[in-house]
């Protein structure tokens, strides 16, 4: 598959927990500073679960006019402050590009939740006439690729990707596809998600999925330890450019590194509970690798999912053993959830980013809340502190509610 059109990442933009630009985020990642703490943005009073991870202090008039913003969901906001962020890091200039040759791919796993929450108080309030005419265009899932495709004139391909947790992960793969295809040479694509409400937590909470370590929030996303308790719920977007290459040194774009490989499978086994044994996690893994034409041995990392519930890091740490083999034959891991939350669907597009800094910079960020070892985690989680290592190949997870399973693989590019 050599003749293939390959595809390179030449911009990066993020909204996150600990930090709402690329050079923030990736400092307090490498720093293992925690953005998860009390929920401030509603009353918690009589909730079960107190804490999340929020974006704070977060100005959609940088990023568009007030009168706009008052028309996006929050989700949607933060796909378009990420998206800009991206495509200005891209240095790319769309108006000499071909509109019909730029496609937006952007994931989410829930899309305007808040907004639907609202609307329907007032709904019961005050009756259908106090539903706000805005409610349908700012839940609908596909909204954020819809307006950053607005913003930028990108009249390509257009998709939301709505898997669940692997969203992003899903939408950057079907962008990789897209160029391979010869239907875009530029795609802008990511997830983004904002799910920080009462009916959301509440949801989460009440299937006993997240973490009630309410006392102690700096702590309480654990990836792989013995001691973790469920998800903490995050919010945020992360965006990359993807352009096929050739575009890319034409223009002489900063290429952060190449997406090599994609593979996308079905648990088929429960709506939310991941497949025990790891055997179709592993294999997606395993396929993604033969998309990318890498043996497994030449590996230098995975960016995990590693939501911290007690049997989904189990459920990956065995898909890894059975690709891998024993610890001693597993590349490092590390989980990014343990500082930002689970961005639900836009994780995978943060994982992906940190892996492309990790190419760039030779450094992986750690998984910080690692204090006690689990036999059934037995890996190489570059525990606590930032580990200086040169990734040449790296693997980013995902593996959401409905069995749906992503995993792509990024090299550095030559």
């Amino acid at each position: 598959m050599s003749d293939r059109r390959r595809a390179v990442i030449t911009g990066l933009g993020v909204v996150s927990p600990i930090g709402q630009d690329v050079a923030t985020f990736w400092e307090a990642a490498l720093a293992g500073r925690c953005g998860i703490d009390h929920i401030k943005r509603f009353d918690t009073t009589g909730h079960s679960v107190t804490i999340a991870g929020e974006v704070t202090d977060f100005d959609a008039s940088a990023w568009m006019p007030i009168k706009e913003a008052k028309r996006l969901d929050l989700f949607t906001q933060y796909s378009l402050a990420a998206s800009d962020q991206a495509v200005r890091d891209a240095g790319l200039d769309l108006g000499n590009e071909d509109p019909y040759r730029v496609g937006v791919i952007i994931g989410s796993g829930v899309g305007g939740i808040r907004e639907m929450e609202v609307q329907t108080m007032r709904l019961q309030k005050g009756g259908p006439s106090r539903v706000s005419p805005f409610l349908i265009p700012k839940l609908m899932a596909n909204a954020a690729s819809g307006n950053v495709a607005i913003r930028f004139g990108s009249k390509g391909i257009n998709l939301d990707v709505t898997t669940a947790c692997a969203s992003a992960t899903h939408a950057i793969g079907e962008s990789l596809n897209a160029i391979r295809s010869g239907v875009a040479d530029v795609v802008i694509t990511g997830g983004s998600e904002a799910t920080i409400c009462p009916i959301g937590v509440s949801g989460f909470a009440n299937m006993k999925a997240l973490s009630t370590r309410n006392d102690d929030p700096k702590a309480a996303c654990r990836p792989f330890d013995k001691d973790r308790d469920g998800f903490v719920v995050g919010e945020g977007a992360g965006t990359i450019v993807l352009e096929e290459i050739e575009h890319a040194r034409r223009r002489g774009a900063n290429i952060y590194a190449e997406v090599v490989g994609y593979a996308g499978t079905c648990d088929a086994y429960h709506i939310t509970a991941p497949e025990p044994n790891g055997t179709v996690a592993a294999e997606t893994m395993k396929l993604a690798l033969e998309d990318a034409g890498l043996d497994k041995s030449g590996l230098s990392y995975i960016n995990t999912h590693s939501p911290s519930t007690p049997f989904g890091d189990a459920m990956e740490c065995a898909a890894i053993r059975n690709l891998f083999g024993s610890r001693d034959r597993q590349p490092p891991v590390s989980g990014l959830k343990s500082m930002v939350g689970h961005l639900l669907g836009a994780s995978g597009a943060l994982s992906v980013i940190a892996i492309s800094l990790s190419i760039r910079d030779g450094v992986v960020h750690p998984t910080i809340n690692h204090s006690t070892p689990d036999p059934d985690c037995d890996v190489d989680c570059v525990p606590n502190e930032a580990r200086e290592m040169t990734v040449d190949a790296a693997l980013s997870n995902a593996f959401g509610f409905g069995g749906h399973n992503g995993t792509l693989v990024l090299a550095r590019a030559g």
